[in-house]
């Protein structure tokens, strides 16, 4: 069997994998479990040939590639690599796969909810039911709440957002998306009409943020852009919060022409006396919109099905190309 380790938190493994999936790898490797590099012996490392590896663990950088000779595949039980691979694993040729496509689904469905919510003026009417019993004065005093007709915004038509727009297109709303990546035929397929970045904010009262966080992409919603948006519009951030200008967003929160529902911000998490806390017209969570709880077995299933391709010398399902790293969160 192929020597190979889990490399990743203490407490990752039997939340990710299931006995049937633990059975399917234990069938295929020989398994150690690293929770450091210090976990390792040099002759152990010497001979591993493929790692697991997840949310906690080290970063494989020059020197632990030189101390893996031997290393073949790197398959991620978490979505995004960059943080954790150093350039020249792609340079030695090792082969690397993430489950990213199985973190995208919780993602793109906690969109949704938050869309949906958004539409029907949800945070402000809660808050406002804090203190009130006139359940008519709520309904009437939003005569622009409900999701028939709106249209809502994707910013950025990545793995999250084309699923956002194929969930939002079957529910009836009007999409637009700007993403200068997004092919006509792939935008037709995905009913959005793909639009520049100053007519989505201009046009759309949901504006949902699903760019990856490279140079080009940092800041780019600032308040220029949010100066656009409908009064009573609502901003959802699930992707990178270095894709906001979130001073510029508070000044619009304050203000109470815009509501926000931010899953990632900067710092994360926000300090407790952070002024986005105490808004009546924010919605903070705690970056839970990827893969939870009993979600995070869909992550492991992936990851399984890539070893066994690995072993069975059959292609990677979800590669990592290195030419795609700028593109992706």
């Amino acid at each position: 069997m192929l020597p190979a380790a889990l490399l990743m938190r203490a407490d990752l493994p039997d939340q990710l994998f299931s006995p049937a999936g633990r059975a399917r790898l234990d069938h295929l490797l020989t398994l150690a479990t690293w929770t450091s590099w210090a976990d390792a012996s040099p002759a152990a490392l010497r001979r591993t040939e493929l790692l697991v590896t997840g949310w906690g663990c080290p970063r494989v950088g020059a020197a632990e590639l030189a101390a893996l000779p031997r290393l073949r595949a790197v398959v991620h039980t978490g979505g995004s690599v960059k943080d954790l691979l150093d350039p020249a694993v792609w340079a030695r040729g090792i082969r690397v796969t993430s489950s990213a496509r199985a973190n995208a689904v919780p993602v793109a469905d906690y969109t949704v909810a938050m869309v949906l919510l958004a539409g029907k003026n949800v945070l402000a009417a809660a808050a406002r039911y804090r203190h009130t019993l006139d359940r008519r004065a709520l309904l009437t005093g939003y005569p622009e709440t409900g999701n028939a007709d709106r249209t809502v915004g994707l910013l950025g038509a990545s793995r999250v957002g084309r699923l956002v727009a194929a969930r939002l297109s079957g529910l009836g709303f009007r999409l637009l998306c700007h993403d200068p990546h997004l092919d006509p035929d792939d935008a037709r397929r995905l009913g959005v009409r793909q639009v520049g970045l100053d007519r989505l904010f201009a046009e759309a009262s949901i504006v949902s943020l699903h760019a990856p966080l490279t140079a080009d992409t940092a800041g780019m919603v600032g308040a220029a852009e949010l100066a656009l948006m409908p009064d009573g519009g609502t901003l959802v951030n699930t992707a990178r919060a270095g894709l906001l200008d979130q001073d510029a967003l508070l000044v619009e929160l304050r203000s109470g022409r815009l509501s926000a529902v931010l899953d990632v911000t900067d710092p994360e998490p926000l300090p407790l006396d952070h002024p986005l806390r105490e808004l009546p017209n924010v919605l903070v969570t705690p970056h839970v919109a990827g893969a939870q709880g009993t979600e995070l077995r869909r992550l492991g299933d992936q990851a399984v099905e890539e070893v066994e391709r690995f072993v069975d010398g059959r292609p990677p399902a979800d590669p990592v190309l290195a030419e795609r790293l700028p593109f992706l969160a």
